[in-house]
């Protein structure tokens, strides 16, 4: 059975839902199971992938699997038949690792898909629940908002001040005003809530809906890549190039000594199997999936990959006040009466305080979602005077429009008494109301006096009007100024700590807000935000030239009265100078820019579905504090990558190296490895660097570091030289041993164990340095990552059997060594690696601030 919830609402609220019954009960449980069967479920299915085949047929592609193919093949030609079954099984094992990996990924985002599945509100058994959009069927009453998405096509049944954004359908950017009685009474599923509210009968779903029955063409659309993954992706084919360079060359001069064509060629694969850097794209899908799913698991859907990889250099964050700074609970706390001139607490209400409240309510939407109307409407519940709300319907409406906003109601009962009710920022009712000069004195003053101790004020007005050819916009209304409401949303207990977390990183916070600049600046001051005295409102911005909009961005961290241009203009200008800009937002209004920021944040449960569909990113919980775990989890997931792929390239280097120098300088053995060597330390290294170094834990000092540059390149020239010099540290330890061996005068198979054996401690050692190129590997050793220990000891089993059980060796052409020689090769091993404690040591002195 379908899993819903019933919404949790407010007293008045649930008493204000008793009109839904005036439209529609919804269906019973059984006429939803009913219609489920009869018209099926609300999902667009369309022509599906199969994962597992693609996988499959994107292996076979891989240059290092068609290369075990080709050799495995040679071998069999050539009567090797334990090579040959050798590199089969390498194959198989190569292709189940892959597969393995490729599963995890492709589950990782399927639970995103599902996790991220739109919700909306239905009204069955005579009650307002929410379900997921999968859950909708025919005959259901659906129930849309403001910002919400539309899942199905339907008939509306009754509306407020409705339009909807049908672009996806029409290409028409503009709204369109919609309700019952109109001829165009018709919602369609894809299509978004630009105002208002509806309840509409279901009369579609799934791939009957217009959009289902013309998107098959979403299946044409593909996700770009991202250019991290362009630039990786581009140095794998360069080393495919220069692989298959190499192979020729060094097939000609195998095939100049010997004349063997087919052994010639056997151990030209098996230099190019050691250029192959194939794990790079494999570790680098593994990470970003899981690090996706890692998220999730946190509260934090990540809808665009691009997102994951872009967290960790996050260097601004622009928040909304209400919902993200505070708790939004709004709640009445204070009055202002303009006839005396006085402002109360909500309690031993006079007649004016009612009367204030009443018009207010009036104000308000009918069916009441924003948490400042809920508030107004328990307050109206709570009053002593009759409850009206039963008695007048609304004959006219005018929208929040206005800047600053504003918007009107008309109701009108059976009697043909009118009430005209317009609420909004004050500043916007004062110009509309017939004021004198010493009442705007007052209004000012009061003000002025409850946005100093934090309150979000409204001004509410009344008007009188006869007939019914009622003015084009609101504005045109002669009102008389009722009063001020002001509500009081504590900020959120965590705020300070969190903002001090965004600060540690260096990250710059700045508020964006619909509120003005006295409320916000006494929110701000509360919780310890920096620069709190520097403010501009959206209208003064709007008026700076360029020159001085980016050092306004740069400078400003509160910015009040926003509309949309604003906020775009002050993402634009931020990105402009090279900021990586986050957002968070909530309204239909953020959706422009939380679209143009770099990384947009939906909350996940004030959220609006525009909100949500513009972001890249979710917070489930609307706790800010996870965003800081996000930028986190993002640093974590790109350092660890970084530290993977500095990881091929350094054990890439003598693998390389070990192969082509002998063979090139014509010393005395010199094809070393054989392609069953290589696919071996291929087979150690894939697991190194996916598994060992995801599971990587957040170091230390990571959160305490300014934001990386978001540059085009992913390894700067240091990090990448460091690379290569422990890539030819390493390289100069296996070429040692090499001589050290011949000088020694052992043969091929001692000397090639030697060489095995030096590899693959160095190996080891250097997953353990470089754990942190930072902190030593008495530090690191203490981090928690239990695949460490396991990987290391599978590791070592294995060469220890490699080298000491007859059967094994002599397949391998290795020579069981004494101990004295092994720990030789431990100790050059070892030795090739542990020198980059010493350049660790010294960064470390030349960063003391870090440490402390």
């Amino acid at each position: 059975m379908a899993s819903t919830q019933k919404l949790k609402l407010s007293n008045s609220y649930t008493k204000n839902t008793s009109n839904f019954s005036a439209y529609t009960n919804g269906l019973s449980d059984a006429e939803v199971v009913n219609s489920r069967k009869k018209n099926g479920i609300n999902q667009l299915n369309f022509k599906k992938e199969n994962g597992f085949i693609d996988a499959v047929k994107s292996l076979v592609k891989e240059p290092m699997v068609i290369l075990l193919l080709v050799t495995s093949g040679i071998y069999f030609a050539s009567g090797k038949t334990g090579d040959g079954i050798f590199l089969a099984s390498a194959i198989v094992l190569v292709a189940g690792i892959s597969l393995f990996q490729d599963s995890k990924s492709r589950n990782a985002l399927e639970k995103l898909k599902d996790f991220s599945q739109p919700k909306c509100k239905v009204i069955r058994n005579g009650i307002l629940i929410e379900i997921n959009s999968s859950d909708l069927v025919v005959g259901d009453s659906l129930m849309v908002e403001e910002g919400t998405s539309i899942t199905a096509d339907g008939t509306i049944i009754h509306s407020n001040d409705f339009s909807v954004n049908e672009s996806i359908l029409t290409g028409e950017s503009l709204s369109v005003y919609k309700d019952a009685s109109a001829d165009d009474n018709k919602i369609f599923h894809g299509t978004t809530v630009a105002s208002g509210l509806a309840i509409a009968t279901i009369t579609s779903v799934g791939n009957q809906t217009r959009l289902g029955k013309i998107g098959e063409s979403l299946e044409k659309i593909t996700e770009e890549k991202t250019p991290l993954e362009l630039q990786i992706n581009n140095f794998v084919k360069k080393m495919v190039i220069v692989g298959a360079i190499v192979f020729l060359i060094v097939w000609g001069i195998n095939y100049f000594h010997s004349h063997n064509t087919l052994d010639s060629l056997i151990k030209a694969l098996t230099l190019a199997m050691s250029i192959l850097p194939e794990e790079i794209p494999v570790a680098f899908t593994t990470f970003m999936a899981l690090g996706a799913w890692r998220l999730m698991k946190m509260g934090i859907v990540v809808k665009q990959m691009k997102t994951v990889e872009t967290l960790g250099s996050a260097s601004v964050i622009c928040i909304d006040k209400t919902g993200t700074i505070t708790q939004n609970k709004m709640s009445l706390a204070k009055l202002f009466v303009l006839q005396n001139n006085q402002i109360k607490y909500v309690k031993d209400l006079a007649v004016a305080d009612k009367e204030l409240i009443r018009i207010a309510m009036f104000a308000s939407e009918p069916i009441p979602f924003d948490p400042m109307e809920i508030a107004l409407h328990e307050a109206y519940s709570k009053t002593d005077i009759p409850d009206e709300r039963n008695d007048y319907h609304m004959i006219h409406e005018y929208p929040l429009a206005g800047k600053p906003p504003m918007m009107t109601h008309l109701f009108e009962n059976k009697k043909g008494d009118r009430i005209i009710a317009a609420k909004g920022a004050p500043e916007a009712l004062m110009s509309v109301s017939d004021l004198k000069d010493e009442e705007k004195v007052q209004i000012n003053h009061a003000i002025t006096e409850l946005a100093k101790d934090g309150f979000r004020v409204l001004g509410v007005a009344e008007a009188s009007f006869k007939g019914n050819d009622f003015p084009f916009t609101q504005q045109e209304f002669t009102f008389q100024f009722k009063g001020l409401v002001a509500f009081y949303d504590p900020p959120k207990e965590n705020i300070k700590s969190v903002l001090q977390d965004f600060y540690n990183a260096g990250i710059d916070v700045k508020i964006l807000t619909g509120d003005n600049a006295l409320t916000t600046a006494a929110i701000a001051k509360q919780i310890d935000f920096n620069n709190a005295d520097k403010c501009i409102n959206g209208q003064d911005l709007m008026n700076l030239n360029e020159i001085d909009l980016a050092k306004c961005v740069k400078q400003t961290s509160i910015f009040t009265r926003m509309f949309p241009d604003a906020k775009l203009k002050i993402i634009n200008a931020l990105k402009s100078q090279n900021e990586i800009v986050a957002m968070t937002g909530d309204g239909v209004n953020d959706g422009p820019a939380l679209k143009a920021a770099h990384i947009g944040i939906a909350m996940g449960k004030k959220g609006t579905e525009i909100a949500k569909q513009a972001a890249s990113l979710v917070l489930l919980e609307d706790d800010l504090s996870k965003m800081v775990d996000a930028v986190a989890m993002g640093r974590r997931i790109y350092t660890n990558l970084k530290k993977a792929i500095q990881y091929i390239i350094s054990i890439h280097i003598p693998i390389i190296l070990t192969v082509f120098i002998p063979l090139a300088l014509g010393w005395i053995y010199p094809n070393i490895f054989s392609p069953v060597h290589i696919i071996f330390l291929e087979l150690i290294m894939g697991p190194t660097c996916s598994i060992i170094y995801e599971n990587e834990p957040l170091e230390k000092n990571t959160m305490l570091q300014k934001p990386r540059p978001f540059t085009s390149s992913f390894f700067n020239w240091k990090e990448l030289t460091t690379s290569i010099l422990q890539g030819l540290a390493i390289t100069a330890a296996t070429l040692f041993i090499y001589q050290y061996s011949v000088y020694q005068s052992f043969d091929e198979a001692h000397t090639r164990t030697m060489v095995f054996t030096v590899l693959i401690v160095a190996n080891i050692v250097l997953t353990l340095v470089n754990r942190s190129f930072y902190y030593s590997i008495f530090t690191t050793i203490n981090y928690k990552n239990n695949l460490i220990p396991l990987i290391i000891a599978i590791t070592l089993a294995i060469t220890g059997a490699l080298i000491f059980v007859p059967s094994l060796n002599n397949f391998f052409e290795f020579e069981a060594l004494p101990v004295k020689e092994i720990f030789i090769c431990m100790a050059v091993g070892f030795v090739s690696v542990i020198w980059f404690e010493l350049v660790k040591i010294q960064s470390r002195l030349s960063n003391r601030t870090l440490i402390n």
